[in-house]
Order: structure tokens, then C-alpha cells, then sequence
């Protein structure tokens, strides 16, 4: 069983671990850490490389929380803010307009828990490329073998990963190819064949 984290419309790097592997657990009761895939993502639009953030609620005690426990900050709309960077970004993309019916939900639905939104992204995803989307959840702090704990792959401050191949991108030509940026990204490129990129 491989044993990943929820995120926030995940890295490539993230599916192209997950199309690989049999059986998924989504580890639940790690602790939150912050600037992590958990709550962002990366998108490319004409200035480059794009952070979208959702906002959380931070413990006013040091006590550390868990990830499952995470509640998002609502103040402010971050859900019209991010879709309309989406939209900005990708809408003469190949793909975007086939999505964008499906992926609207998302930006609508209220959310109180992190984890809520993360795992509407990762079903939202696999309906898209029609994967398998069963999954489990831990029920407390899960250790597996190194070869099947993809825990690490939250880490946005790690070096991105490169895809297994290359894909054109929205603007490449102005700020050339970046790797391992959000899976909707490659979705709004290829469509159907992101599967043979992952």
C-alpha cells in the first residue's frame, strides 16, 4: 500500500507516483506544516510560475495540529480568486473549456476542513483521467517501507521534480518548460493523453 499525503490539485511529480502504485492510503494524522502542497499549488501563467494559496486557520496555542484537523480561513473568497487565475492562465489552452464544467464545483462548494477540498481535487483528477479512485484513510500515524512512502512529495520547497517527458506549456516560449507544476497544468495541455506524460 503507498502511502501519500492529500494535497491541493497535486504536483505532477504526486500522480505520476500514484498512477504507478496498486493500492493508495492517504496519510491523515501527520502534523501540518506550512508552505507544503497541502494548501497550494503551482499554475503557469504569463508572468511565470503561479502561486495559489488557500488560506488556514493557524492554533492560537503552540500546540501542533494534524492535518486532518486543518480548518481553511474563509475570509475573503480565495475559491473566486483561484478560479479566475485558472481561467486567466488556461483559457485558450487546449483543454480548459472541456474541464471547466467539472472542475467549477470546487470553486463553489463551501469547505471547513482542508482535507475536504484536497480530497474533491484528487477525485476530481482521477474522474478526469479515469483512474481508479478508491482510496483509504489512515486511522492514526501510518509507517510504511521507503520505496512506498511518497510522503515527502508535499514538500513544496524541495527542487521540482522533472515529468518524464516534457509538454508544451501556455507560455514556454517566453519563460521556457517548468517542471512539476500542478497536475492541472498537463490536464488543461493534453487532456485525454496526460496519462502517457505521467
Amino acid at each position: 500500500m503507498a502511502l501519500f499525503l492529500p494535497t491541493y490539485f497535486s504536483p505532477i511529480s504526486q500522480f505520476s507516483a500514484i498512477l504507478k502504485s496498486k493500492e493508495i492510503q492517504f496519510e491523515v494524522y501527520d502534523n501540518y506544516q506550512k508552505q507544503s502542497y497541502r494548501n497550494r499549488c503551482y499554475i503557469y501563467n504569463t508572468n511565470g510560475k503561479q502561486l495559489l494559496n488557500i488560506p488556514v486557520k493557524h492554533p492560537v496555542s503552540s500546540a501542533r495540529k494534524k492535518t486532518k484537523d486543518t480548518q481553511i480561513e474563509n475570509i475573503g473568497n480565495w475559491q473566486k480568486q483561484h478560479f479566475n487565475s485558472l481561467k486567466i492562465a488556461y483559457q485558450n489552452s487546449p483543454f480548459f473549456e472541456f474541464y471547466m464544467d467539472d472542475i467549477a464545483f470546487i470553486f463553489d462548494k463551501k469547505y471547513k476542513y482542508l482535507h475536504d477540498v484536497n480530497f474533491d481535487t484528487f477525485l476530481f483528477v482521477s474522474d478526469a483521467l479515469q483512474l481508479n479512485s478508491d482510496f483509504k484513510k489512515t486511522s492514526s500515524y501510518t509507517t510504511v517501507s521507503k520505496e512506498k512512502d511518497y510522503r515527502n512529495l508535499v514538500e513544496a520547497k524541495k527542487p521540482a521534480e522533472k515529468s518524464s517527458k516534457q509538454y508544451i506549456q501556455m507560455f514556454d516560449e517566453k519563460h521556457g518548460f517548468i517542471p512539476d507544476l500542478s497536475i492541472l497544468d498537463l490536464l488543461f495541455m493534453e487532456g485525454p493523453n496526460t496519462i502517457s506524460f505521467l
